[in-house]
Order: C-alpha cells, then sequence, then structure tokens
C-alpha cells in the first residue's frame, strides 16, 4: 500500500489533471454532455495505455539507444523540475506543450481525447521517463502490479475530473485552480530535484577514485 501510494502520489503530481481541467472546458465548449463523457473516458484509457507502455518497454528503448537509468534519470529530473516552474508561473497549459495552433486544431476535429488531451498534455515527457525510471527502482512482480495499480487509479482520478471538468471550472474558479496548480508544482520540482541528485549521488559512488 505504501508503494502504491507513493507511485500514485508522484504520477499524480507530474501529470496535474487539475490543470487540464480549462484546458478540456475549452476544447469541449461545443460538445453535448454524452461527447464530453465519451472523451474523458478514452482520454484515461490513452492514458493509462501510455503509462503502461511507458512503464514496461521503456527500458528496452533506453538499452536500443544506449542511455543509462542515471542519464535518464537526470533528463527527466530537468523536464520535471520545468513542469513545475510551468505550474508555479501559472504557465501550465504552454508547458504541456499545447500551442494555440495546436489547439485551434484540435477544436475541429472530432476525437481529442489521444491528441492533444492523453499526449502530451497529461502523459507528457516527465510522466513517462518517470515510470521509465520506477520500472528499474522496483523489480518484484508485486512491486510491479502495485505500479500498474497506481496507474490506473491515476487514470480514474483523471476521467472523474475530466467528467466532472465544467462543474470543477465553475466551483474552483481560474484562481483556484491556479493556486492548486501552485502547490502541485513546488512537489513537482522537488520529485524531479531529488531525482536529479540521487543520479549524481549513483554516478559519483561508481566513480573508482582509487586508479
Amino acid at each position: 500500500m505504501e508503494l502504491f501510494l507513493l507511485i500514485f502520489g508522484a504520477l499524480f503530481s507530474v501529470i496535474n489533471p487539475l490543470g487540464a481541467v480549462p484546458i478540456f472546458v475549452g476544447l469541449t465548449q461545443d460538445d453535448s454532455n454524452n461527447e464530453r463523457q465519451r472523451i474523458s473516458f478514452w482520454t484515461a484509457i490513452n492514458v493509462f495505455l501510455i503509462l503502461l507502455i511507458s512503464f514496461f518497454v521503456g527500458q528496452y528503448v533506453l538499452t536500443f539507444f544506449g542511455i543509462s537509468i542515471d542519464a535518464l534519470r537526470i533528463a527527466g529530473g530537468f523536464i520535471i523540475v520545468n513542469s513545475g516552474f510551468s505550474l508555479l508561473n501559472r504557465k501550465f497549459t504552454k508547458g504541456r506543450g499545447v500551442r494555440k495552433d495546436v489547439e485551434n486544431d484540435a477544436q475541429k476535429r472530432n476525437d481529442i481525447a489521444l491528441t492533444p488531451l492523453a499526449i502530451p498534455m497529461l502523459a507528457g515527457p516527465g510522466s513517462i521517463s518517470l515510470l521509465i525510471a520506477m520500472h528499474q527502482d522496483y523489480p518484484l512482480i508485486e512491486q510491479k502490479v502495485s505500479a500498474c495499480l497506481a496507474m490506473g487509479a491515476v487514470s480514474l482520478v483523471i476521467f472523474l475530473m475530466l467528467r466532472s471538468a465544467p462543474y470543477l471550472a465553475r466551483i474552483l474558479g481560474a484562481s483556484g485552480i491556479v493556486a492548486i496548480s501552485r502547490i502541485i508544482g513546488f512537489i513537482v520540482i522537488a520529485i524531479g530535484v531529488q531525482y536529479i541528485i540521487s543520479s549524481v549521488v549513483n554516478i559519483v559512488e561508481a566513480i573508482d577514485f582509487t586508479k
């Protein structure tokens, strides 16, 4: 349970589905309630599949390109820290890679559940690199099961939040969403810094100073 809560908290903070609420409302403003529920459902499914694939396949991609896990942690740490600063500076939309032209294009298409909602807005580089590193950190079967359950729980929360997006936007308002996003942003920065520090420590410990 502790591992489940740890992975769930880390993923939820990095993904920050609350930051997607105003974007989702804007992209689906002309859709019916049933269409919004359908998009919410498939967005959550797509996010879960992307996270699952990243967790189990990402390490083999690193091996193919000859990238060490510590290098990934450092690169992912910088990406996560940058995402955290974007949340603190009220630029979470830009930080998620959703430009104005992408948003306009999305509004013209029938299905936005995969892009831009699932990727890159929710399952972005930060969460993907985080999961690839976690696959290395938790080698036991029960640990991987806990990780999969945490991914499923995060995807369920994404579905519930997007389904309730119009109500959340009205209840919290722009200032409430920004305030909560800033708090989450601070946590995200701490997660990124911790990843960078742990990787640097591993690299230093691996150096043989006796030579």
